[in-house]
């Protein structure tokens, strides 16, 4: 029997209640899709007209509120017709009591998330399924009421930010919400409950807000440096994702920043270590929900969740699909043979915009701008300490790129083309906006978070990915011109994508006339590109130390801005980060074929404020797994 909790009648309608407030309040059911004129604007961005599909992503919370409230009135009143525009809404008031909300009770399925800080918010979420421990579960009618409460006190005594909200099947059981009213630069601790038995509570979490975006480097953090952990390319059935439990219990890590390819869209055989991939190719809406459930059962993932806030681009390719461009993938487009990859036989648009929708359900991001939904591109500003500015370079407008079947005739051909773009003209011009804003405000730091490699990699025998920039390399330019031109100084680009390790110095490509790859001087800025979690190295699935090393000392001896090659290990690399330098650390795992927190840091490299290079000796003259070019001579 489904149970609801059931209010006399004479208490139902009140007068001037808000229409959709505690839907509304959870973020998820407008995030990114906001509603029918949104919805049209999307799909004249896919080239496409308005369809009925178009309708499911963008959730109409007042229809769904109506849906709630003529359940209701099945259960109350008589079977009549009646109009009626008013909705209750019981925000504030005693949820034991409502006339329509589930009692059955709930489960926190999947704990609890935190992301996108600011200084005076930060975004919480989780996910509570409806118990049906007698067989039944709610009908769709009937939403989840969670009350929401967060605090500077690890035991919630002194609550900053309270409110309930809504969720439902239409949003997988889903909840973000927006805590405000809170401190900079200050940790804080929530937990969400269940508004009709509050004794029924999700595991408590911890995030953090940014710093005033005037506030002093020195005075951050308690003088303090900041620390950011850099994950990339989390593969399910490739291995056990201990590297996010390393960094949340063995770093100080105070944000948690991921470059994309969080999940996979491919099915794999992982069955040998206990990662055996659930249904099939990712096509539909369902089949991308059943994929994020599954990583996030992941106890290592989970625990980075709980611990600090994250901040995200929301996909390199494999969210959606591998290779993924603005019109298409690997092995779909929105032709007929694209549309026939697959059983359900889903086009690349359907596709991305289930991805989308579904990494909106699943991830503590902010929907950036209210009238274009595929826009991740945004800018953090952590004080006069550092802007943190994390593009899109793979979804939101990226030219055709590698897709296998047209590596050389195609897009060998075009890559140096002037007019190809990995960002598109919108978010190109709003980067270099952002960094001018960034150094005219007195930000000392620079850092820029995107998916793919930024410096010339040749591979051997000028063979080169044209996946990554190298595939868009007047773009690149376009960005080391405004770079040099501009006088911007201590940027430092963060990369994922290659399933492997390396440091850089920020450089023309091929120029050693202005720029010396032994003492760095001529450089403009420093890359720090990191492996995967669990994803097999592009030097070969399960490549040895030894046998990776050989292959690195070919790319540093090849490649003049390369500083540090690494193939082996997966892993991830933290940041932190002074008014005075900047340390990045390369943690290497031991062992993703079980869950464990076996680990240590592979390399430290420097780089000091103001001096635009990696500081010399590279790494302190040392590293633990890589090859280094040389040691330099120049101790700055």
């Amino acid at each position: 029997m489904i149970r609801l909790v059931i209010l006399n009648v004479s208490a139902f309608f009140l007068a001037g209640a808000a229409a959709t407030e505690l839907l509304d309040r959870n973020l998820v059911y407008g995030s990114p899709f906001g509603g029918s004129k949104a919805c049209t604007q999307l799909y004249y961005r896919c080239y496409l007209s308005l369809t009925a599909s178009c309708i499911q992503l963008a959730y109409n919370t007042a229809a769904i509120q109506k849906r709630h409230l003529e359940h209701v009135r099945r259960q109350l009143g008589d079977a009549q017709a009646f109009e009626d525009n008013h909705y209750p809404t019981f925000y504030g008031s005693d949820f034991s009591n409502t006339p329509y909300i589930w009692n059955g009770g709930v489960n926190f399925t999947h704990s609890v998330a935190s992301g996108d800080p600011l200084d005076t918010s930060v975004l919480l979420w989780t996910r509570a399924e409806p118990l049906a421990s007698d067989g039944a579960f709610p009908d769709q009618s009937a939403p989840i009421c969670l009350s929401y409460k967060i605090s500077a006190s690890s035991d919630l005594s002194k609550v900053v930010d309270t409110g309930n909200a809504f969720t439902s099947y239409d949003v997988d059981w889903t909840v973000k919400v927006e805590a405000t009213g809170l401190a900079a630069d200050t940790r804080y601790f929530f937990r969400f409950s269940d508004c009709t038995d509050p004794t029924t509570v999700s595991t408590t979490g911890t995030t953090r807000t940014l710093p005033h975006p005037d506030a002093s480097p020195n005075d951050i953090n308690g003088g303090n440096p900041l620390t950011l952990a850099v994950f990339s390319c989390s593969q399910y059935q490739a291995g056990w994702f201990n590297a996010y439990g390393y960094a949340a219990q063995k770093t100080e890590a105070d944000y948690f920043i991921h470059l994309g390819d969080y999940i996979y869209e491919s099915i794999g055989n992982g069955a040998s270590i206990g990662r055996q991939t659930l249904g099939r190719e990712l096509a539909t809406i369902h089949d991308y929900r059943q994929r994020m459930n599954q990583y996030r059962t992941d106890s290592s993932l989970r625990i980075a969740h709980e611990s600090a806030p994250w901040i995200v681009v929301w996909y390199d390719d494999h969210e959606v699909a591998d290779n993924a461009w603005k019109a298409g993938t690997a092995d779909s487009n929105d032709t007929t043979l694209g549309c026939s990859f697959s059983e359900s036989g889903a086009c690349f648009t359907d596709r991305k915009l289930a991805a989308i929708r579904a990494y909106h359900e699943w991830m503590p991001i902010r929907r950036v701008v209210p009238n274009d939904q595929l826009r991740i591109w945004r800018n953090f500003q952590i004080g006069k300490l550092m802007d943190l500015t994390m593009l899109d370079t793979r979804q939101y407008d990226r030219d055709l790129t590698d897709v296998y079947y047209n590596t050389g005739e195609i897009v060998n051909t075009i890559a140096a083309f002037e007019n190809r773009s990995l960002m598109g003209a919108a978010q190109e011009k709003w980067f270099f906006d952002t960094l001018a804003q960034s150094k005219a405000r007195g930000a000392i730091w620079r850092i820029v978070g995107q998916q793919i490699v930024f410096t010339q990699l040749n591979l051997g025998n000028d063979t080169f990915d044209l996946d990554a920039w190298d595939g868009y390399r007047a773009n690149r330019r376009r960005v080391l011109d405004y770079l040099y031109d501009n006088d911007i100084s201590n940027t430092v680009i963060l990369a994922g994508d290659s399933h492997a390790n390396w440091v850089s110095d920020l450089a023309y490509p091929n120029d050693t006339t202005t720029y010396d790859p032994t003492s760095g001087e001529g450089a403009i800025g420093v890359e720090f590109a990191g492996t995967a979690v669990t994803s097999a190295s592009s030097f070969g699935q399960g490549i040895s130390p030894a046998q990776a090393d050989l292959i690195s000392e070919v790319l540093v001896a090849e490649n003049a801005d390369l500083q540090w090659s690494e193939g082996s290990y997966r892993g991830f690399f933290t940041l932190q980060v002074s008014a005075e330098r900047l340390f990045a650390t390369y943690y290497a795992m031991n062992d993703t074929s079980n869950a464990n927190l076996h680990g240590f840091a592979s390399a430290q490299f420097a780089v000091h404020a103001g001096g635009n290079k990696l500081a010399r000796p590279v790494a302190g003259g040392g590293v633990l797994a890589g090859v280094l070019k040389s040691n330099g001579s120049d101790s700055a």
